[in-house]
């Protein structure tokens, strides 16, 4: 009886040791609204990544946990991008070039029809490349590092900035 006690609370005691000396705490993602992003990305010129998700997608739930808690996207992505998330069957209102849409409009506007689909848009808006599907976290950093890194804006394949990164093209 008395070992149903001890492992809660020895647990309760790992959850309360500090974070691992030299170790910093990755901050959590600041996820936006549409406008809101689109804003402050135009302001501070960063590129804007758009999660696009919907509420029943399982693979969605599964970026968000397997790629976007990671540590090292965390940190680049907070460091590189204006980050906003795209409820594809919301109905809110959002502006986009001028246009007033609702997210579901937008979506399609992006021709959006599998989820998750990561959109990446120049700071001013502009459409850069859309990448459907889940993309593993180990991948997911290349596309990031591509685009966040100016690859993409200097006009080099994704083939031939993996073959100089040292990582195995697509399959």
């Amino acid at each position: 009886m008395r070992l149903r006690f001890v492992l809660p609370l020895a647990c309760l005691a790992l959850l309360a040791l500090p974070a691992a000396p030299g170790r910093t705490a990755v901050p959590p993602l600041a996820w936006r609204a549409w406008d809101r992003g689109l804003d402050e990305a135009k302001s501070s010129g960063r590129h804007v990544l758009v999660d696009v998700y919907t509420d029943w997608c399982g693979w969605c739930r599964r970026m968000e946990a397997d790629v976007y808690t990671r540590p090292e996207i965390r940190d680049y992505l907070a460091r590189k991008f204006v980050l906003v998330k795209l409820n594809a069957e919301a109905t809110d209102a959002a502006r986009y070039q001028g246009k007033l849409f609702t997210s579901q409009a937008l979506a399609a506007r992006f021709e959006v029809s599998d989820y998750p689909t990561t959109i990446f848009l120049k700071s001013g808006g502009d459409h850069l490349i859309s990448v459907p599907g889940y993309v593993p976290a180990d991948r997911f950093l290349l596309v990031l590092r591509y685009i966040g890194d100016g690859y993409l804006d200097r006009g080099e394949t994704f083939e031939a900035f993996l073959k100089a990164n040292g990582a195995d093209a697509p399959h």
